[in-house]
């Protein structure tokens, strides 16, 4: 059966004599040169009879093979359905079935226009542009004050745009009774790179009450001829579950009362990841409607359960909208949108004001490595013939869809879900999923401080990397760069506690002054450089790590009760900021991407586990020797080491023992040992000042008060030695198994 089209041409290359190459992908039955037809104000175009379902196209400046050709990513398929008439453009390899919008306009222009009407207060515009050329993107769906909406859409290779939603019936070439009165088109405008890009549109739909949802629905430009895609800036998705439309969400509704609020300076970080849902489900003192959602914890910091534990920061496992529920939550749809099942924008915006008034910090893992491939808006959204999942994707990670990060444009949307997120929902810090460079392009971190931080858009924002292994380019100049999940403390504390190798490292007594001076000979510049942790999401706990991977005489209980008390002392007092992840203040028995923590089951070991917990952590928050913070401490004469396996063998040579001594600027001293053998280690101690040394705690107990009244659970029978005497030496201190130690000079 033959068929006719007829292919239009802009000739945007300036062929003299344009020509167009029709071939198939067999070579057979179709393969010639074909002259132009005529000429019309979109360039030249080409009547066409052919019996394929399908051929490819390329246009050259005459005929025969000596002459100039386009490049061969222009090459072109023509597909039936496309219908009588298509048009092509000699810069993409694209073909429309409908006439490519002309640009009207450039981005800064319209921002003129309509800046004036911008909310101040509690609201991100985006405006994000790497490339240091000022667009101003607008891209979303932006209440504007005068009660209008302003739309825009990224998108350089569709041909039309369309706004449909609630307001007009959902009404585009698309709808199933299409009536062309109620089309809302979008103008095509040159944003990024001065290139047509970026398609606007503003309405002001009818006041009410009403949910107002939405959809873009576009015309060539992505593997589908037409389809309707979400809004990849949206604040909120629908409830329903079949359409996932956008949602107009107000940020400025909301009233905020932490105006007084100050973000910690990083060395006050002491942090506690938590996903919203495990955090709250099945707990007694929870009312069942709010359980496992931001209701459930406001709920328990209003209660107080934070300021109790002592933790100064909130780590939130992903808060973004992702197809499954009750997961981890590692698999986002887009960027600033917040998941529904956790509550509604608002809900998100109670828990952290909340948090503000109660001194918590909060901060939301970000996942900018990777996408859902279950629920994907952006997959295949723009053709731009770069490969598999087109403009936004770069391959694949062994979780899914790998993001284009390093890509301008992309940068652009990343950097402004962070800006969007510190703005209207005034987030502290972020911490940012897989960013090793095999994951995720660096150009983008280091532009996002630059664009967060440095520009004073939020300078006090806290940036937080799971660079796994570490590298050093995150450093920054060391105080303002990343903190970064350090592997290897958490590696070899695990290796440690184990009694065995773990991750390729050895039980042994190398590096463990690395573990504790904030792996100085490895990775970091600075102590803000580092977050340790022998616990998260994505590891065991000390417990479970013990139990089941340990030696047979680990098994214990006492043992790994033990282990873990001696993993969690090692991380609130090494240098760096410590992490707790949820439910190592009971001491919980948990695999690796667990977040269901059995908080009505707790014996009498767990609650003893929790107060000795809550009386450490705030230890660490009460003293600030315990919270050093510069590029070097021992070259600033605050810290010295006192045992090491490293040292003479009465100072613990070739022991797996460590110990140093501390203080701060206003001269409180502390000194700390730890001991990871499994049996007595006698050691001698350099007080170096004279006088009276007073136990602030070990495994067992914890004395948070002014530590000469020592009443607090103090037992001289069961403690031993509480106060020491001392000239500034003591020649032997023995360090029992599984043992740690903080004393105080008492001055």
């Amino acid at each position: 059966m033959h068929h006719q089209v007829r292919i239009h041409y802009d000739n945007a290359n300036g062929f003299l004599d344009p020509v167009m190459w029709v071939w198939v992908s067999d070579g057979a039955t179709l393969e010639r040169e074909v002259e132009a037809s005529g000429r019309d104000d979109f360039g030249v175009y080409f009547d066409l009879a052919y019996n394929r379902s399908s051929f490819n196209i390329i246009f050259k400046d005459g005929k025969g093979e000596e002459v100039r050709w386009e490049d061969e990513d222009k090459n072109r398929s023509f597909h039936k359905h496309l219908g009588e008439e298509a048009w092509t453009m000699a810069d993409r390899h694209n073909i429309y079935n409908v006439r490519p919008a002309q640009t009207v306009g450039n981005v800064i222009d319209y921002y003129n226009l309509i800046k004036h009407l911008i909310p101040q207060e509690n609201f991100y515009f985006p405006q994000t542009d790497v490339s240091g050329l000022d667009m101003p993107s607008m891209l979303g769906a932006n209440l504007l004050t005068d009660g209008s909406i302003l739309f825009g859409f990224f998108h350089p290779r569709a041909a039309r745009v369309y706004l449909a939603g609630s307001f007009n019936n959902w009404q585009c070439p698309g709808s199933p009774s299409p009536n062309a009165a109620e089309f809302i088109e979008m103008e095509l405008y040159r944003g990024f790179y001065y290139q047509p890009n970026i398609w606007l549109t503003r309405i002001t739909p009818d006041q009410s009450n009403a949910q107002i949802e939405y959809k873009f629905f576009i015309q060539g430009g992505s593997t589908d001829t037409e389809r309707f895609v979400p809004d990849p800036y949206t604040r909120m998705f629908s409830d329903d579950y079949k359409h996932r439309n956008s949602v107009i969400v107000d940020p400025t509704i909301f009233i905020w009362t932490d105006q007084e609020w100050k973000t910690p300076a990083v060395n006050e970080l002491i942090l506690y990841e938590l996903n919203i849902y495990g955090f709250t489900d099945n707990a007694s003192e929870i009312p069942e409607d709010i359980e496992g959602t931001f209701k459930g914890v406001t709920h328990r910091i209003k209660n107080g359960y934070f300021g109790r534990l002592g933790v100064t920061a909130l780590a939130l496992m992903p808060t973004a909208e992702v197809p499954v529920k009750r997961g981890l939550g590692y698999e986002p749809c887009t960027f600033m949108a917040v998941e529904k099942d956790f509550g509604t924008p608002d809900d998100f915006r109670e828990m952290i004001n909340e948090a503000h008034r109660h001194g918590l910090a909060v901060m939301i893992d970000q996942v900018f490595n990777h996408t859902s491939n279950e629920f994907n808006p952006l997959w295949n959204l723009i053709d731009d013939g770069s490969g598999r999942g087109g403009f936004y994707f770069a391959g694949e990670t062994m979780w899914g869809n790998k993001v284009a990060t390093g890509r301008d444009e992309v940068d652009n949307m990343l950097i402004d879900s962070c800006k969007h997120f510190i703005r209207e929902y005034h987030i502290d810090g972020f911490r940012f999923d897989a960013t090793h460079s095999f994951f995720l392009n660096h150009k983008l971190l280091h532009r996002l401080s630059h664009e967060i931080k440095d520009s004073g858009f939020k300078s006090d924002a806290v940036l937080i990397a799971e660079n796994l292994p570490n590298e050093k380019d995150l450093n920054l100049q060391g105080y303002n760069g990343y903190a970064q999940w350090s592997n290897i403390f958490h590696d070899k504390v695990k290796a440690l506690l184990r009694e065995g190798v773990y991750e390729n490292i050895p039980n042994s007594i190398d590096h463990m002054g690395t573990m504790i001076y904030f792996s100085k000979d490895s990775f970091a510049a600075h102590t803000n450089n580092v977050v340790n942790y022998c616990e998260s999401h994505d590891e065991n706990s000390v417990h479970f790590e013990v139990a089941t991977t340990g030696a047979s005489h680990l098994q214990n209980t006492l043992i790994k009760d033990r282990k873990a008390r001696l993993g969690l002392m090692t991380t609130m007092v090494a240098l760096g900021q410590p992490m707790i992840y949820m439910g190592q203040e009971f001491g919980v028995e948990r695999e690796r991407n667990k977040i269901l923590v059995a908080w009505d089951s707790e014996s009498e070991q767990s609650r003893n586990f929790y107060k000795w917990t809550c009386g450490l952590i705030n230890l660490r928050k009460n003293h600030e020797a315990l919270k050093l913070s510069g590029y070097n401490p021992i070259d600033d004469g605050k810290f010295s080491w006192i045992i090491g396996p490293w040292m003479h063998g009465n100072r613990g040579g070739g022991k797996r023992v460590v110990g140093w001594r501390v203080n701060d600027s206003m001269d409180e001293r502390l000194l700390i040992m730890l001991n990871f053998e499994n049996h007595d280690v006698p050691v001698e101690v350099d007080f170096h000042t004279p006088g009276r040394w007073a136990k602030l705690a070990d495994l067992n107990h914890v004395w948070s008060e002014n530590p000469s009244e020592l009443e607090d659970g103090y037992n001289e029978a069961d403690e031993g030695i509480s106060i020491i005497e001392t000239d500034g030496l003591m020649p032997e201190f023995v360090l029992p198994p599984y043992s740690g130690f903080i004393y105080k000079q008492n001055s």
